[in-house]
């Protein structure tokens, strides 16, 4: 099985870094995949896209298809857009399983569907901290997780890592080197073991899934920070749409009846984290501050309901 990195010469925070890396590692050209330009080195492919990636679905099969290799995770390399405009350095799952089906996906994707969390999120978000201050990009850069959001759709483990958040910083060639290095060093390009893989090894180890809070998951980072710490799905406030039920459904403390897709949206991130994680265990972690009382009640209730575990901060510390 081979790792697939995707990037597109579309966008300058994406081919930049693919330019970096091709750079830094000795690598050789890989077959065309669909008229698409690709690269190899070890058991890592580079794909180059010319359109943009939230829309290029199943990846994975189209490569299959072209290759005969399986894929055992995609990492996606893209710009960062904020409303704030603050040069940052971002990692995050994707889906949007908060939508339902009649909605329309604002940036790929399909309503109601999240990928697997690829496991080399929260040990990625570290080493990009730890490249980010080496290289000096710290504090004019943020380091940040990002919640669950947008396309493309796929079924096997995925990430995206982004430069953001304006045209002015997609093509900073400083921030390139820094996400070209992560790669290397995460996957392993330069001769070391590699960073974030999940094996056998971890049986048993927490997982955490993030609910509540705002996208940048402020909270939810605290803990995903620590060394050891492994992360799945983090659903932002906007990703649990839920209807405030009567006094009485509050008082009897049973919120089956509650409205809106936030029961989907906290099933399909639990059930894809699980998947990304065979034999860990998930444990959910509640950004309570930013929870109305009925809200947090109903969440616990609903995990109480389907036996996931909710941890405090020191759950997921080694």
């Amino acid at each position: 099985m081979v790792s697939l990195l995707v990037a597109t010469t579309a966008d300058p925070a994406s081919i930049g870094p693919a330019s970096a890396l091709l750079a830094l590692s000795g690598w050789s050209d890989g077959p065309q995949v669909q008229g698409n330009k690709s690269y190899a080195s070890g058991r890592v492919r580079l794909l180059q896209l010319s359109d943009r990636i939230v829309k290029e679905d199943h990846l994975e099969k189209r490569w299959e298809a072209a290759t005969g290799e399986r894929v055992k995770e995609i990492i996606f390399l893209s710009r960062h857009t904020a409303v704030s405009n603050r040069p940052a350095l971002t990692v995050h799952p994707i889906g949007i399983p908060h939508l339902l089906p009649h909605e329309e996906p604002p940036a790929g994707g399909r309503p109601g569907w999240a990928a697997p969390p690829c496991p080399r999120i929260g040990p990625w978000l570290r080493l990009l901290q730890k490249a980010a201050k080496s290289h000096n990009l710290v504090p004019e850069f943020e380091v940040t997780l990002e919640a669950t959001h947008h396309g493309p759709e796929t079924n096997v483990p995925a990430m995206f890592v982004e430069i953001g958040s304006t045209e002015d910083y997609w093509g900073r060639e400083d921030a390139a080197k820094v996400v070209a290095e992560v790669v290397r060093e995460g996957l392993g390009l330069d001769g070391g073991p590699g960073v974030g893989d999940w094996s056998s090894a971890q049986a048993g180890a927490k997982v955490l899934v993030g609910l509540g809070g705002g996208h940048y998951a402020p909270r939810h980072m605290d803990v995903v920070l620590k060394e050891g710490v492994w992360v799945g799905h983090l659903l932002s406030g906007y990703s649990l749409p839920m209807v405030e039920p009567s006094k009485e459904v509050i008082a009897s403390k049973n919120f089956s009846s509650v409205g809106g897709s936030w029961k989907e949206a906290i099933t399909e991130a639990v059930r894809t984290t699980q998947a990304a994680f065979p034999e860990g265990e998930v444990v959910v972690h509640l950004d309570s501050k930013s929870l109305k009382s009925w809200q947090r009640n109903a969440i616990t209730w609903f995990l109480a309901q389907e036996g996931i575990r909710v941890g405090k901060p020191n759950d997921f510390y080694r």
